[in-house]
């Protein structure tokens, strides 16, 4: 089976710093000629563009995509992150050429396909196997997946990490950054060294199989007679740091729902809301990557049967009783409607400080309301109603153009940002209406 993308090639994986590094500067001399170039004509034009719109042109998102998918690693995961919360932001073919990140990446050269699996299994590898495929069905920011069968029967998804990509981590995060305050995405008054610090620790995390398949089984556990949802099994005894052996599962892209029947698309969306809401608060441990690409359905079944096929646990992450107490008082604010509340649990959460000037204050717990508002109308939140979002949306953005930043929220919190806006833009590609009220009142008190 090959990549979706035809037009992928085999590209090795530059492996040492030195060539990475390389690589970041080619780009940072590219960027900065190109922004000369258009500065220099919209100038003699009579225009007077502010220096985000020079960089953010096609030709240069189209540039920085492709050499991060080149790159693969943290480089690739960070554009992954920032391509998400893009999408809604930049204009329609800018967040296309973004969208290029959140698909596959390059796959790597046989050979070093070759030296990474010689170097976990051994030199003989191949006579462990029926059938190993060497192209890929998968690739992504830290590894492709290839399908193999045992002599034993074993139908095999083996994920095999790009190398060097443990050695790049440190240094990528800090290139990503610094290219990400060339174009103004991060404020330069803002110190995100915690949050880099962070980043680091985090991709280390996904970096490591042994780490994601203790991951993987622990949601096996938690979920196993859970039938919504399908986890695959890790196979030990071909699983090393390096290399993750996972079942197979015969399965099909999560958007392949975007085009269903209404019922099939509002029982996914409640399904992937109440499984974060499980995460965060009974099972306090949470799968903090929502990248469409972790979610698939599995195929094959009956109408009304599909279970929802969960990939990818290196990002998982746990958090502490208290976050959940103060998200459920968030929560609760939200129901009732408590505005006073709900600037109490957003101090608790970090999200708001003395700090933050009395007016941003207000715009903050206007937008809140805005959101909470949308829980009391009918039985069911309506993720196609547009002209509801692009209020919101709106809204957000008038925050958003005021560049000064008086807080940087805690890690934990972003986080839980991260997952629950990934499953509310999954819940908008649905078209869904869900009984989010419903589904939230199960892990709050009576209200």
């Amino acid at each position: 089976m090959p990549p979706k993308d035809r037009s992928l090639r085999d590209r090795p994986v530059p492996s040492s710093r030195f060539s990475r590094l390389t690589r970041f500067g080619g780009l940072a001399s590219g960027l900065a000629g190109n922004v000369f170039l258009e500065g220099a004509g919209r100038l003699a034009a009579g225009q007077r563009p502010r220096l985000s719109e020079l960089l953010l042109t096609p030709s240069n998102v189209r540039r920085v995509t492709d050499q991060l998918s080149e790159l693969r690693g943290a480089a690739m995961k960070l554009g992954q992150l920032v391509s998400m919360d893009a999408g809604d932001i930049l204009p329609p073919e800018l967040a296309e050429i973004m969208g290029r990140l959140r698909s596959d990446a390059d796959p790597m050269p046989k050979q070093q396909l070759e030296t990474v699996l010689t170097r976990n299994w051994g030199r003989d590898w191949r006579h462990r196997f029926e059938f190993f495929q060497d192209r890929p069905i998968a690739a992504a920011s830290i590894g492709q997946v290839h399908r193999a069968l045992t002599h034993d029967g074993r139908d095999l998804a083996v994920k095999v990490q790009y190398p060097g990509i443990v050695r790049s981590i440190d240094s990528d995060v800090d290139n990503v950054a610094t290219l990400l305050r060339m174009t103004g995405l991060i404020p330069r008054q803002l110190d995100v060294s915690p949050l880099l610090a962070e980043a680091k620790r985090q991709l280390h995390e996904e970096a490591d199989y042994e780490h994601e398949a203790r991951c993987l089984n622990r949601f096996r556990k938690l979920l196993k007679d859970d039938p919504r949802f399908l986890i695959p099994e890790v196979h030990d005894d071909f699983s090393t740091r390096e290399v993750l052996a996972m079942s197979h599962v015969d399965s099909a892209p999560l958007e392949t729902l975007f085009t269903a029947d209404p019922e099939t698309r509002d029982r996914t969306a409640a399904n992937l809301i109440e499984l974060a809401l499980n995460e965060l608060f009974a099972f306090r441990t949470m799968q903090t990557d929502p990248n469409l690409a972790n979610f698939r359905i599995e195929r094959g079944v009956t109408p009304g049967t599909e279970r929802i096929v969960l990939l990818d646990f290196g990002a998982t992450r746990s958090f502490p009783e208290k976050l959940a107490e103060d998200c459920r008082s968030l929560l609760q604010a939200a129901l009732m409607e408590d505005r006073e509340a709900a600037d109490r649990a957003l101090r608790e959460l970090g999200l708001l400080d003395d700090r933050v000037p009395a007016r941003k204050r207000v715009q903050i717990l206007d937008l809140f309301e805005l959101a909470a508002g949308l829980l009391q109308h009918g039985d069911r939140f309506d993720f196609g109603e547009e002209e509801i979002f692009r209020t919101m949306r709106e809204e957000g953005m008038k925050l958003a153009e005021d560049r000064q930043v008086y807080l940087v929220p805690p890690v934990d919190t972003l986080f839980l940002q991260r997952k629950f806006g990934g499953i509310y833009l999954l819940c908008l590609r649905l078209r869904a209406r869900v009984d989010a009220r419903g589904l939230l009142k199960k892990h709050l008190p009576a209200v």
